[in-house]
């Protein structure tokens, strides 16, 4: 699996993972998928994402 990869799953987990809390738990759980999309926006922008950092640090392949 490479970073590229790792990432989007990353991300696509926890939009379903916050909607599925926001439904369950409380509705403000519906910021953490707000945040999850606008560190995925600056990403794109400026190239920096914690996230590929982390798995990079795990030793996951560019």
């Amino acid at each position: 699996m490479t970073i590229n990869q790792a990432v989007t799953a990353f991300a696509g987990f926890m939009v379903l993972l916050s909607l599925a809390l926001a439904y369950w738990v409380s509705p403000y759980f519906l910021l953490l998928t707000a945040f999850v999309g606008l560190n995925l926006f600056q990403s794109a922008f400026t190239g920096f994402c914690p996230a590929a950092r982390i798995f990079r640090a795990m030793g996951l392949n560019d």
